[in-house]
C-alpha cells in the first residue's frame, strides 16, 4: 500500500514557521521547457502592461480606469457614467470567464497571467538572482553579518527595486488618471503637482512593500481569486499534480539507488530529492496534493522532469493533470458545471455585443422642467425643459442645433444659441417648445427631438410635452 502523505501541513502554510513569525522564502531559480515559454509569454505581458494606457485607439486610451471621474476605456472602447451598465456586464463576464477557466484548468492564471507573479518571478526575483545569487547564495547572504559585501548588495537591490517600482507607479497612475496627463505633470515637474507626486510615492511604497517584503503573501493572504479556488475546484480540473499512485508505489518514495529496481522493490519513482520544494515560490510540497498555496507555475514540473531524466525514469511524475486522471485514468471532459458556465459567459457575451451595436456616440436628454405647467400664447402651447448633450467621442461638436422633428413646432434655445461640446464634455441648458394646439392630439403627447451637428442628425430622444385637456 502507498505511504499516506503527512497531513499536518495543513495546519499552516509554508511561509509562517512554528513560532507565527515571516518564513522567508528562498526559491532555486527554475529552469526548464515550460518556464522558457513562461518566460517568453511574461515578457509579452510585461510590454503589454507598461504599454497599453499608451496606447490610443481612435482618440481613445487602450485601458483607462479613471475611477474617479467615472470614465473607463477597455481595449479603446469608452465607457461614461450612463454607460456604467455596460461596464458591469463586461466585469461579470471577465469573473464568469475566469470562474470558467478555474473549473476546467484550475489556477493556471496566477501563475502565467496575474501582473502580480510576472513582476515578481520575472522582474524582481531576476534581479534578485542577479544580484544575490541562487537559492544556496540567498540563504547564506540572509544570515551573514552585515559587512561590506552584505551592504552592496543589499543597497544595490534596494535601489533598483525602488526605481522599477517608481516606474511601475507611474504606469499605475497613466491606466487611473490617463496617459496624457502623466505625461503632462512630469513635464511641468513635480513643484506644480505636488499631489501628483504624493500619489506617486504612495503608489511607489506600495509597490516596493509588495515585491521587496510582501511577496507571495499576496497570493496566499490577500488575494481574493485564491481563495476561490477552494470552491471551484473537484476532481475533474486540471491543475499542475504530483501522480502519488505511481510516485509513491507500494512502500512509498525512497532516496535514488541505481543499483535496485524501483518496480521490482515496489518502491515509487519519487526519489524525495525534494527539487519541487526548493524551486517552488511559495515553498509548498506539491507532493501533499493540491494546496491554496500553489499557483500552478510550473517550475515544480520542469525541475521533476529535470531529475527524472537524470536518472532515467520517464518524466511527468508531476504534470497537469486532474485528480481522476491519476486515479482512474479519465481523460479531461466538459462536465455539467463547465457546460452550465460556458452557456452563463456565451449569453453575457451575446448580450454586451448587442447593448455595445445599440450604444450611441451621443447621448442627449430632455426634460421637463419640474413644477412648471404649458403656457398658453395664442394659437401657441409652450412648455419649457431643460436639456443635457454628452459627446462621447474624440471629436469636438462646433454647431448643434435643436429640433422638433414631430410633431411640427419650434424650439427656441434659451441664452446663447450657437452650442459647442468639446471632445468628451458635455452641455446643459433650458429651451421652450411651442407647439399649435391643433396639433396636438393628447394632454400628455409624446414628441421627438433631433439633435444636429453642422446640419448632421447625431442623435434623437423623446420627451413629454402637456396640454389643455380640451382643445381645437
Amino acid at each position: 500500500m502507498a505511504k499516506l502523505p503527512d497531513e499536518s501541513f495543513r495546519d499552516s502554510i509554508g511561509t509562517i514557521n512554528e513560532e507565527g513569525k515571516r518564513n522567508f522564502i528562498f526559491p532555486k531559480k527554475p529552469v526548464g521547457k515550460l518556464y522558457e515559454k513562461r518566460k517568453l509569454l511574461s515578457y509579452g505581458l510585461l510590454i503589454f502592461l507598461l504599454s497599453a494606457p499608451f496606447i490610443k485607439i481612435n482618440g481613445n486610451q487602450f485601458l483607462l480606469f479613471n475611477v474617479l471621474e467615472r470614465k473607463f476605456s477597455i481595449f479603446g472602447f469608452p465607457f461614461w457614467p450612463q454607460d456604467f451598465y455596460l461596464f458591469v456586464i463586461s466585469m461579470i463576464i471577465g469573473v464568469v470567464g475566469l470562474t470558467l477557466f478555474t473549473v476546467a484548468f484550475g489556477r493556471i492564471f496566477c501563475g502565467w497571467f496575474c501582473p502580480q507573479t510576472i513582476f515578481l518571478e520575472m522582474v524582481f526575483r531576476r534581479i534578485e538572482y542577479w544580484i544575490d545569487g541562487d537559492r544556496g547564495a540567498q540563504m547564506r547572504l540572509a544570515k551573514q553579518e552585515w559587512n561590506a559585501e552584505k551592504i552592496r548588495k543589499r543597497v544595490t537591490k534596494w535601489i533598483i527595486f525602488f526605481i522599477i517600482s517608481f516606474i511601475i507607479a507611474n504606469v499605475f497612475l497613466a491606466y487611473l488618471i490617463g496617459s496624457e496627463k502623466v505625461i503632462e505633470h512630469i513635464k511641468e515637474g513635480p513643484i506644480e503637482n505636488g499631489k501628483t507626486l504624493i500619489a506617486l510615492l504612495i503608489f511607489t511604497g506600495v509597490f516596493y512593500f509588495i515585491f521587496a517584503w510582501f511577496r507571495e503573501q499576496v497570493c496566499i493572504i490577500a488575494c481574493p481569486y485564491g481563495r476561490m479556488q477552494g470552491v471551484l475546484l473537484d476532481n475533474k480540473s486540471i491543475n499542475v499534480a504530483y501522480d502519488h499512485v505511481r510516485g509513491e508505489g507500494e512502500k512509498g518514495r525512497a532516496k535514488w539507488d541505481k543499483r535496485e529496481n524501483r518496480a521490482e522493490t515496489g518502491k515509487g519513482d519519487c526519489i524525495d530529492c525534494k527539487q519541487c520544494i526548493h524551486v517552488c515560490p511559495t515553498g509548498i510540497d506539491i507532493r501533499n496534493g493540491t494546496q491554496l498555496e500553489c499557483i500552478n507555475c510550473t517550475a515544480c514540473i520542469d525541475e521533476c522532469d529535470t531529475i527524472m531524466d537524470k536518472v532515467g525514469l520517464p518524466k511527468g511524475l508531476i504534470r497537469y493533470a486532474s485528480e481522476d486522471e491519476i486515479v482512474k485514468k479519465e481523460k479531461f471532459k466538459l462536465t455539467t458545471r463547465m457546460k452550465g458556465y460556458i452557456a452563463v459567459l456565451t449569453i453575457l457575451i451575446g448580450v454586451l455585443a448587442g447593448l455595445l451595436f445599440l450604444r450611441n456616440d451621443v447621448e442627449a436628454k430632455v426634460l421637463r422642467l419640474p413644477g412648471q405647467l404649458y403656457q398658453q400664447k395664442g394659437e401657441m402651447i409652450s412648455n419649457v425643459f431643460t436639456y443635457k448633450i454628452i459627446n462621447k467621442t474624440v471629436h469636438d461638436f462646433d454647431n448643434i442645433t435643436i429640433k422638433l422633428e414631430k410633431p411640427e413646432g419650434v424650439v427656441k434655445i434659451v441664452g446663447n444659441t450657437h452650442i459647442t461640446i468639446p471632445a468628451e464634455k458635455s452641455f446643459q441648458g433650458t429651451l421652450f417648445i411651442e407647439i399649435k394646439a391643433k396639433e396636438l392630439q393628447d394632454d400628455k403627447m409624446k414628441v421627438k427631438l433631433g439633435f444636429y451637428n453642422n446640419g448632421k442628425l447625431i442623435e434623437t430622444t423623446k420627451t413629454t410635452f402637456l396640454g389643455p385637456r380640451s382643445f381645437n
